[in-house]
Order: structure tokens, then C-alpha cells, then sequence
């Protein structure tokens, strides 16, 4: 017997339905929101998984085409392989505000699916799937400190809207996913249109209000219906052990940790747990692991009171200080634009390149097949934190952080109109220590700007750090990869001078206030102007043009009716054209050509051609033209590219003429005038039109008889 409890949320109804699907899960719901229904399952395995110390938990999410009544493209017509971008950054949305949510000691394997049964095309699945994986793991047995609920909120013509429909979001200027616990926020997604703090603050809180309700149905759930929690593994006792590993390692930490070089500080770490480990394996012995899972928390506690206390940060920065930074461009020649962007050990090479309208990207999604002329994406490779490790793919966190990256440079590109090219930027991160998908944000708006690729203003990035114990907070400005472990929170922003374009927040403790909030995006705002200005002082504005080797593409446009001319029968007349002049040839089914060159006389070149093909006849103009065919009345004449006119036998000649072919006949070349198109496209010519006319007979002087020649008389 299944159970449904309904909330409206945004104008439409949020259901979710326990007991009428897939039984055998730890918990299952069915959501449905608008026309979308998603399954969400929560399953645990039943013992926990040795030699981990880390939960291992899975979030997949997985968008099935007859969910929208299609039948997938490729060869074997089923969903198989890679999961899709938009998969895989969902799976990402929904496993983030959850994992901290966890309780610490669980190491049983945890999956949790979503799979869209049915896509609502006006409301994305996203947030309803991610309500769903909350509510089966409240009503499951698997041990979670929820609920946990989501909202999408965009601002449209200043006002605020819940979950709002794909074309609101179009139309807005801000777009914010946000996360929430009844203890708070738990983690935002965001782009923007160069939004200000304000606006975020007030969304932000405008979206918590609204999670709220949700939250409380989540709840009522779990205590109505909810299956017993398993009980949580004991904590591990150790007895006086923390006591003694401090008292070995707390000078060592400190000394260790205050290394300004992040391989520096991991080897003095490592000497350190070298130490502890002699100094206790023989009292310890057999221990060893929880002797380094101490050390890991002396560590914690004594680099945060550190930061509280003495208000100086690993590297001796102030807590609002930006490291060192420099930009350099134009380093590979043969790239359409690049950019090596360095702050303080992180580092991106971003390289941009323009290609024609044919490069785009196909999508095909729920909502059908669409095209993507702009792609961003992000490379780490291994050696870029000192490591070895095979290189595979592209990972979850690598499409993350390119997505977020992509998404603080769209709002600048140019429209299609005014810059006809599919633009690719490849960030590749060749050393990291913080804030990498910052680093791509400031390198990619560095490289188009070296492409000449006319973006409206350049976007630098910058992710802020918390550190709270009870009433004591630090607000951590371009923080170190040590510090988003240690710290509680993990906040990137990223934007021009104007405002906002993107940010991500993922929050690790409870209670994080409007005021931490407002503060955090101020002195996110005042790094942010700082390295734009580092930004402006190597280039500060879109090259005037090109670089020689870019491709250069120019738009032309046609009558719609005209581009099966072009096209010719089987693209015989379009491959001639690429084959005579070395251009690549896009048509758009509205009458835009796009031409592709290598150079500016081919571009040249095939436009003279095609403007040819495409002429039309204009009345007055004068053609030369081929006769096509005779006929009694008249001849047809070609004077364009599959363009005939018809010349009446009377327009032939000043005088009369009996037969056409006395005066042209099929394969003659003509000049002829145009005299005519009337609405139905038929087209009059004329050659008499051209021709000089004889010579009228003389009239008689005025009271003068005309001279008469005298008659001959026969005898």
C-alpha cells in the first residue's frame, strides 16, 4: 500500500509517493513535480567496507529518453556509456549538499539513483531528484542526520521566483540553486548577469524561507513512515592516546605547517607522522592507524585555534590578503589566444580557439537535440599536485569545475550575431594549491581577450574559506587547499567590476548567518577587484582583431528560397564552391550563410560566387544571357544561375519578325533588359530594348510638296 504527501512549492504540486516502487531498496520514492516523476532509491550494503576511512557514498543520475518520448540516438538505440554533462552534474548537485550530512564513522557503501521516468519540458528534474534522494534516505533505514531540501530561484523583471520555467530562467538575471538543512544552508549553485551581493544575499535567504516547509514535510515523513535507523559504529576509544600524540607533534604541526610552499609542508607532515609513529608503534603497536587518524585531528584543531588566535593564516597572509599574482599572453604562437595565469602556487594555461558554426556542439537531452556554441573545459593533470596516476577521461570534479568556470564567462561572450564563431576554451591546471576553477576563470577571460574575441567586460575569480568556533569566525580570502580541508566552508565567487556571474558554496557546519554571508561577499568583491586590476595591467580590453591564423568567418544573407541553389542537387553546387576557393560553407535554414577562410580573398571570393547563384533580377538591369529552349511565341533565356526569362518575338527586333529562329536559336549568348517580374516571378526581357532603332523617313519642309519620282510608262 503506497502512502503520498503533497506540498506546493512554486505554483505547482511537489508529491512524493512511498510503497508503490522498487520495495527491496533501503528507501524509495517516487517524486513528481509538474509532469516530471523521478524514482529515487537509497540502498546500503549490509556490512561496511574494510580498510576505509571515508564514507563511500554514490549519487547517480540518470535521465531515461522515453522519459520525454524519444528513442536515443546511436547504433545500439539504448542509454549506455558516459553518462551525459547535464548526468553528471546533477549527480554532482545532489551528492553534495548530502555527503556532510553523514554522520563520521559510517563506511557501508551508499547509492542513491535517480532515474527521470517522465521529464517535465517547462521545469527541470534536478531539484525534484534531489528532494527525492533526501526524502528516501529520511524514510530509510540508512543512518542520515536530515532532511535536507532544495529550491531553484531566478530573478525575473525584480522579482523572485521559485523554481521557475526553463524560459524564465532564460529571461532572468540571476539563477541560484540552493540547498538547506533546518540548521541552514548547505550548498548553492548559481550563475548570474552581473548580479550584485545584494541580490544574491537576498535570493539566498528568500530561497531558505522557501526550503523551509519542504523541510518540515521531509521530516513528517520520516517520523510517520520512516524505517528504525541502523545503529551508528561506535567511536573508536582511544583512551589516553590523543593526549600523547599531542604532546609529541603540537610543536612539530605548527613548525611544519607554517612552510610557504605546499610541497614543503606536505614532507614536513610526513616527517612528522614519521616521528609520532616511532615514538608510539612500540606502546601503540598494531595501532597505527589510529595513531595518524589522531594526528589528523590535533592537526585540524591546532591550525584553526591558530588562525582564531593569532589572526595569521598558514602562509602568513592576512585573513582578507589575495597571494602574489601574474598574467601573461599571446605564449603559443600558433593558438588562436593564450593565457598562463599564476596565483601564488596555482596555476592555469588557458588556450582559446575559434571555430566555425559547424563545431558546435550537439546535445541531445530530454529536451530534444540542441547546439552549444561555447565550451569551456577543464584539465588536471596529475602532475599538477606532484603525483603519478594514469590518465583517464575526464572526471565528475573536472566537468564540475569546468561547468562553473563556463558558467562565469557566458554571461560576457558576445551574441552570435556580432561574433559568428564556436568558441573553445581548454583550461589546463599546471600546478594547484586552491581555487584552480578560480585560476581557469581568470586564464579564459585572459585568453579571449588575447583572441580578440570582443567579450563584454573580463571576469576573475576568487574562492573564500570559513573558520568558526562558537562566536569566533574568520573569513578567508583566496584560500590554500589546506584551508578548504581544514576550514568549514568552500565559497567561490566569480564576476566583473560590474557584479556576479557565478557562484558555488558548499558549507560543512551548521548556524552560517546572513551577517558571515554579507561579509563573505564583500571581501569576495574586494579580492575580485584586486585581481582584475593585476588582470587590466596585462591586458585590459579584446585585441583589436584576429590573429592572422584564426579562421575568419563572414556573414552573408540570401533569400531563404534561393539556398537550394546553393546547396545544388546532392551539395554538388556548394562542394564546388569549398573545392574551388578553399572555404567552409554553413547555411542556417533562415538564409545565413556562414563562410569560413583561411583568408580574406577566398571569403571574397566564394561571396562573389554565391551572390551569382543567389541574384535576382531587378527590372531595368541588363543581362547577358544563354537561350535555353525556342519556341513559336518567343525564347527563354537564362540571365542567372537557374533563373530564365522569356523574350517575346516581338521584343526580339525593331522589326517584324517572323520566326524566332531567324533570329536566335538554343546556346546563343544575348544581351537582353529586364522589363518586368510581375507576382508570380515570371520575368519579361526584351532585345529589341538594346538595340538601336532605324532611322525614321524625313517629313516634308512645311509648304513644300514632296518631291515625287515620275512613273514609267510602258509602250
Amino acid at each position: 500500500m503506497s502512502t503520498k504527501y503533497t506540498i506546493e512549492v512554486g505554483g505547482r504540486d511537489l508529491s512524493f509517493e512511498v510503497g508503490k516502487m522498487a520495495g527491496q531498496a533501503n528507501g524509495a520514492v517516487l517524486v513528481r513535480y509538474g509532469e516530471s516523476a523521478i524514482l529515487v532509491t537509497a540502498t546500503m550494503s549490509d556490512k561496511p567496507r574494510e580498510g576505509v576511512d571515508f564514507l563511500p557514498l554514490t549519487c547517480d543520475y540518470l535521465e531515461m529518453a522515453y522519459a520525454a518520448g524519444r528513442i536515443p540516438g546511436g547504433f545500439f538505440r539504448r542509454e549506455i556509456g558516459r553518462p551525459s554533462e547535464k548526468e553528471t552534474l546533477t549527480s554532482r548537485l545532489i551528492d553534495r549538499p548530502l555527503r556532510p550530512l553523514f554522520p563520521k564513522g559510517v563506511t557501508h557503501e551508499i547509492q542513491i539513483i535517480a532515474t527521470v521516468l517522465s521529464g517535465d519540458l517547462e521545469v527541470d528534474s534536478d531539484i525534484p531528484a534531489l528532494c527525492g534522494a533526501a526524502a528516501a534516505l529520511e524514510i530509510s533505514d540508512i543512518p542520515f542526520n536530515g532532511p535536507v531540501a532544495a529550491v531553484r530561484v531566478a530573478k525575473v523583471d525584480d522579482e523572485l521566483i521559485i523554481n521557475p520555467t526553463n524560459a524564465q530562467i532564460k529571461d532572468g538575471r540571476l539563477n541560484l540553486i540552493v540547498a538547506g538543512a533546518p540548521q541552514g544552508l548547505v550548498m548553492v549553485e548559481a550563475g548570474a548577469k552581473m548580479a550584485t551581493e545584494e541580490e544574491v544575499l537576498e535570493a539566498l535567504f528568500f530561497a531558505q524561507e522557501s526550503i523551509r516547509p519542504i523541510l518540515d514535510l521531509i521530516k513528517r515523513m520520516g517520523e510517520e513512515i520512516g524505517r528504525a535507523k541502523l545503529p551508528l559504529p561506535e567511536p573508536p576509544d582511544y583512551g589516553d592516546l590523543p593526549q600523547r600524540v599531542a604532546a609529541l607533534a603540537e610543536e612539530r604541526i605548527l613548525h611544519a605547517m607554517t612552510r610557504p610552499e605546499k610541497q614543503e609542508r606536505r614532507q614536513a607532515m610526513d616527517e612528522v607522522r614519521e616521528y609520532v609513529l616511532a615514538g608510539l608503534s612500540e606502546e601503540f603497536q598494531g595501532r597505527e592507524k589510529d595513531i595518524l587518524n589522531v594526528l589528523a585531528d590535533v592537526q585540524k584543531k591546532l591550525v584553526r585555534s591558530k588562525v582564531l588566535r593569532e589572526k595569521r593564516r598558514i602562509d602568513d597572509r592576512g585573513f582578507a590578503d589575495v597571494r602574489p599574482i601574474s598574467c601573461e599572453i599571446d605564449l603559443l604562437s600558433r593558438t588562436h589566444g593564450s593565457a598562463l595565469f599564476t596565483r601564488g602556487e596555482t596555476q592555469a594555461l588557458a588556450v582559446a580557439t575559434l571555430g566555425t558554426p559547424s563545431d558546435e556542439q550537439r546535445i541531445e537531452s530530454l529536451f530534444g537535440e540542441t547546439f552549444k556554441s561555447f565550451m569551456l573545459h577543464y584539465n588536471f593533470p596529475p602532475y599538477s599536485v606532484g603525483e603519478t596516476r594514469f590518465l583517464r577521461g575526464p572526471g565528475r570534479r573536472e566537468i564540475g569545475h569546468g561547468a562553473l568556470a563556463e558558467r562565469a564567462i557566458s554571461p560576457v561572450l558576445p551574441s552570435a550575431e556580432d561574433f559568428p564563431y564556436t568558441i573553445r576554451v581548454v583550461s589546463e591546471i599546471l600546478s594547484s594549491n586552491g581555487s584552480s576553477s578560480m585560476a581557469t576563470v581568470c586564464g579564459a577571460s585572459l585568453a579571449l581577450m588575447d583572441a580578440g574575441v570582443p567579450i563584454k567586460a573580463p571576469v576573475a575569480g576568487v574562492a573564500m574559506g570559513l573558520i568558526k568556533e562558537d562566536d569566533q569566525v574568520a573569513v578567508l580570502s583566496d584560500i590554500l587547499g589546506d584551508e578548504d580541508a581544514l576550514g568549514d566552508m568552500d565559497f567561490k565567487v566569480a564576476g566583473t567590476v560590474e557584479g556576479i556571474t557565478a557562484l558555488q558554496m558548499d558549507i560543512k557546519m551548521p548556524g552560517l548567518t546572513r551577517e558571515i554571508m554579507s561579509q563573505a561577499l564583500s571581501q569576495a568583491r574586494e579580492a575580485r577587484l584586486f585581481i582584475l586590476d593585476k588582470m587590466n595591467q596585462t591586458i585590459a580590453e579584446p585585441a583589436p582583431g584576429l590573429k592572422d591564423h584564426a579562421p575568419k568567418i563572414v556573414i552573408i544573407h540570401i533569400n531563404p528560397d534561393k539556398i537550394r541553389d546553393v546547396i545544388g542537387p546532392g551539395g554538388k553546387m556548394v562542394k564546388q564552391i569549398v573545392a574551388a576557393t578553399g572555404v567552409k560553407i554553413d547555411i542556417d535554414d533562415d538564409g545565413r550563410v556562414h563562410i569560413s577562410s583561411p583568408t580574406q580573398l577566398a571569403a571574397d571570393e566564394a561571396i562573389r560566387i554565391i551572390r551569382e547563384i543567389t541574384a535576382e533580377p531587378e527590372v531595368g538591369a541588363v543581362y547577358k544571357g544563354k537561350v535555353k529552349k525556342i519556341m513559336d511565341f518567343g525564347a527563354f533565356v537564362e540571365i542567372l544561375p537557374n533563373t530564365d526569362g522569356l523574350i517575346h518575338i516581338s521584343e526580339l527586333a525593331h522589326h517584324r519578325v517572323k520566326a524566332v529562329t531567324d533570329i536566335l536559336k538554343e546556346g546563343d549568348e544575348v544581351m537582353v533588359k529586364v522589363l518586368d517580374v510581375d507576382k508570380q516571378g515570371k520575368i519579361r526581357l526584351s532585345r529589341k530594348a538594346l538595340l538601336e532603332a532605324p532611322e525614321a523617313p524625313q517629313s516634308p519642309e512645311p509648304g513644300k510638296r514632296p518631291h515625287r519620282v515620275p512613273k514609267k510608262h510602258s509602250s
